[in-house]
Formats: C-alpha cells, structure tokens, sequence
C-alpha cells in the first residue's frame, strides 16, 4: 500500500481503477483514478490529506499497517471535498485530538460535511509548521477550484502537495509522469482542466504568478488525483498559463443533434466547406446526444469556434443540445466564435434561440445562422457549404 516517493514522504492513497464517473456523476473517468494522500516522516509526522469516503476503512486499516496512527502529529487538509477528506471521520476515530491544519473556509466545509468538532488550526498564506529538518509552508489558493483550496510546500525535499491544481483523472500503478504514457497523460490533464477548472482561469493565473513569486524551489509536484509530476515539474505549471489564458488550438468543433438525419447531414456538408477553405485545421463533430459530454467539452476548450446544430423541436433544440448550452454558461469560455444551425419542417427557431444562449454564455456570434427547410437538396447542399467556407473565413 505505501510507495515511497522520496526518503521520508510516502504516498497512502487509493487508486480507483473501476471508477468511470466522478463528481455527482459530471465528470467521466475513462481511465479511472486515484485519491493521493501522503505521509511525511521527520521528527514530527504529517499526514496530507485522507481519500474518498467509501475507501475510508481500507485506508485506515492500511494506514495502521504503516504506522501506528498516534505517532501522527499532524493533519494536513489541502481541500475538504469529499473525494479528499472523506475517510477523516474514520481516522479520527483513532485520533480524534489530532490538529487538523486547513483554511478557514475549509474548517466551515469540513463541519458542515462532517459535523464533528475536531482541532482545526487555521492557516493564511505564508504560516509554517516545521516537522524537524523539513518545514511546511501553507499556500491557500481559494477557487482552486474551492474556497477552501489549499497547496502545501515542503522544504528541504522541494515538494509541492498542489491539491487539485495540475492533476488529472487517472489510475496508474507507477505514479510517475515519467513513466507514464505522454499522449494519455496530457489528454486527461487537458481534460481535467476543461471541464474542472475552465471558469477560474484568471484566478490561477494569478495565484501560479503569486506562487512563483515565493522562489520556493519545486522538485516534485505531488498531486490530488493522478500522476505525480517528477520529471520536469515546471512543465505543467507552463502549461497551465497557457490553458488560463484563453486557450486555442487551431481547430472548430461541431456539435450537433438529429432526429431524422438531416441534421447531421447539414453538419457533415458544413465540415466540408470549412475544410474547403482551411484545409489544415482540425474539425471534430459531435452527436451530442452520444458523445461523452466531457469529451465534447474538451475539444470545445481546444477550438477557435464551435458551431452548433439541431432540428427545431417544441420551438428550440433538442434537449442534448440545450444541456451543452448549459455547461458552456457556467464553464466561462473566453475568446472563442461561434454559430448555429437548424433544418425545419414550420418554425425553425432552435438556430436563433442557441445564438441568444451562446453570446449568454460568452461566445461571439459572427452570423446569423444556417437554416434549412426539411432535408438538403441539391442547391441547399451547395448553401451549406458556403456557410462552411464563410465561417471558416471569418475565424481564421
């Protein structure tokens, strides 16, 4: 159960290789996951952060394998969502006076999900706790993704336990980047990022900047989830300043739902017309009603435009449709254009009504729209194209 990651830090965590949704069931875990906690052996012992609730006896037993649980002196929690600090309760059974050392808004999370009245020290940017030879420096990063989120430095090994910042959904048994696979790694990273942290992008860039700005050495950085980045760590800090800073790939993805196929035709001809004119850039289309919402909502973060397309159904689109609208309200995508597609039979509004949500949603629009009128004939096919090349000439 314990791997060492250096001489005195160990990771005790869970690796969840059957997972395949996490949070409430909004985000897809294709590769699975792991719940990283560490212990830190110095004079003093601390224990960073605990794993997910269900786990929580396993945890507890393997930790007291390890170590008889009142030779930890010290709690660290990095955050207090429940994937986190779920199995507290069940440590603290053994424990139960051991200081728990988080933010303030993680001291209202933590009781508020756990209802005990446990020795919660609060920290602010800056404080130190020294185990020894080592000292700990606390570095709260409120909407990292949480109020209550927190990174931890540790001095004279150079690691910083970085919570849910730079991790990904994925289940390794080497732990590593390393020796990981390069394509996966950054696929799950990238999609952690899309999908989880998206809407607090100016605020990481500035806390990495203010990060940065300590000097404090980083050897390693260990993770919350996934794979821990050793080789290279200031590669994913880059990284993430790139993904902040309304992020773009050359390339338009196209999203859209069918009833009876005319729809997906419509966005099959407009694909084409894009690459008539950009025939270097990268299209991806989407059955919104069968893609993986997350996978879909990756490859928007990577786009210049996205385009949208749907029958007109009880006067706007169809549901899967209307739901992608939705998390692109609440994800806060900067920088990117934007239009929409229908085929009809008697109204046709669904076009006009997804433009409305997506300038909500903070696209810019840079049409109208495309309409088609039952199923595409020979001269509409032709429109449809020309809707392509136009769009196309008015992103690139």
């Amino acid at each position: 159960m314990r791997k060492k990651i250096t001489d005195n830090i160990s990771w005790v965590g869970k690796i969840d290789w059957e997972i395949r949704t996490a949070h409430g069931k909004e985000y897809s875990t294709h590769k699975g996951t792991s719940y990283n906690a560490y212990l830190i052996e110095d004079e003093k012992t601390a224990l960073i952060d605990t794993v997910w609730e269900p786990y929580a006896d396993e945890f507890v037993t393997n930790l007291r394998r390890e170590i008889d649980l009142e030779q930890i002196d010290y709690i660290i929690c990095n955050h207090a969502e429940p994937d986190h600090s779920g199995a507290l309760p069940a440590l603290m059974k053994y424990i139960p006076d051991t200081p728990i050392y988080c933010t303030k808004q993680a001291t209202l999370s933590l009781s508020g999900h756990y209802h005990q009245d446990w020795d919660f020290r609060t920290v602010t940017s800056g404080d130190t706790l020294s185990l020894g030879e080592n000292t700990l420096t606390f570095f709260p990063v409120p909407m990292v993704h949480w109020p209550d989120s927190m990174m931890t430095h540790l001095s004279g090994q150079n690691v910083l336990f970085s919570n849910d910042a730079f991790g990904q959904h994925y289940a390794h048994e080497l732990l590593f980047n390393d020796l990981a696979d390069q394509c996966t790694l950054y696929e799950e990273a990238i999609k952690y990022y899309a999908n989880i942290l998206t809407p607090f992008s100016p605020v990481i860039t500035n806390r990495i900047q203010e990060f940065l700005a300590t000097d404090l050495p980083v050897n390693l950085i260990a993770t919350s989830h996934g794979i821990l980045w050793r080789d290279n760590p200031e590669q994913i800090i880059e990284q993430y300043l790139r993904w902040s800073d309304a992020y773009q790939e050359d390339q338009i993805t196209i999203i859209y739902d069918t009833m009876y196929n005319s729809t997906k035709v419509m966005a099959e001809t407009i694909a084409a017309g894009i690459l008539q004119h950009s025939p270097a850039t990268h299209v991806k289309l989407f059955h919104a009603a069968k893609a993986d919402k997350n996978d879909i909502i990756t490859e928007v973060f990577r786009s210049k435009a996205v385009l949208l397309g749907s029958p007109t159904f009880n006067k706007g689109p169809l549901a899967s449709l209307a739901a992608i609208l939705e998390e692109f309200r609440g994800l806060k995508f900067t920088g990117k254009k934007a239009s929409a597609f229908t085929s009809y039979g008697w109204s046709g509004e669904a076009a006009k009504l997804m433009l409305s949500e997506l300038i909500d949603a903070g696209f810019e629009t840079v049409d109208e729209g495309f309409r088609i009128n039952w199923r595409m004939n020979a001269d509409q096919r032709h429109d449809a194209l020309q809707f392509g090349v136009e769009f196309a000439s008015l992103v690139f």
